[in-house]
């Protein structure tokens, strides 16, 4: 099969989210998260309500997407949306539980924070965390579900903007090109200063014991 013959990857839908307003559950909500493997950093969760009859153009999953294009999405979905939230679960708080809990504590706090109350959730991965409403769980849903692909690009959007701002406080670890991931530059620097407050200790080779 040439290049030109390969089938297209399609692109996320608003299939979900009808089937939901068929069923009288709506305002939908589409549910992400970001920064389960970094180092360093907040994991970050975020949930959209996008409205039915203004979705911008281009979502996908944010993993897809160049930065430049996440940036315009952000703006665009913030400007559109019926509601967006998202909400960050510290490094000390993921030492203190484990990665899969503190991802879902993030996705409980950004749907919290939706100014609009979500009648149906919609959340990637194969987990629900704790809802206020009926949901689902879809695996690979940031590449399925536009309301969650919409999530995914504000999570990542406002997770690269933190460790932007962090790499201001501590410049030698490179978290504005990381964002906190174990590249060299960051390892180098772990084995010369140490970590920061802002590193999860309960992570190799971070971790002691």
């Amino acid at each position: 099969m040439t290049p030109a013959q390969k089938p297209r990857k399609a692109a996320p839908d608003f299939a979900a989210e009808n089937e939901s307003r068929r069923k009288k559950l709506w305002p939908v909500a589409g549910v992400d998260e970001v920064g389960r493997g970094p180092l360093a950093g907040p994991v970050c969760a975020a949930a959209v309500i996008l409205d039915p009859a203004n979705i911008p153009d281009g979502l996908n999953d944010s993993k897809a997407m160049s930065a430049k294009s996440r940036e315009i999405a952000f703006a665009r979905i913030i400007e559109s949306a019926l509601a967006t939230s998202f909400a960050f679960v510290t490094a000390a708080e993921i030492d203190a539980t484990d990665i899969r809990k503190a991802s879902l504590m993030a996705m409980e706090r950004a749907i919290a924070g939706l100014s609009v109350a979500a009648a149906f959730v919609l959340v990637d991965g194969r987990d629900l965390p704790g809802l206020p409403c009926p949901g689902s769980a879809i695996v690979m849903g940031d590449a399925k579900s536009l309301s969650i692909a919409a999530a995914s690009i504000v999570a990542k959007v406002a997770r690269d903007s933190l460790m932007r701002r962090l790499a201001e406080e501590y410049p030698a670890y490179g978290f504005e090109t990381n964002a906190g991931y174990g590249s060299p530059r960051h390892l180098a620097a772990l084995a010369s200063l140490g970590p920061t407050p802002y590193h999860r200790m309960s992570f190799s080779p971070l971790r002691r014991g």
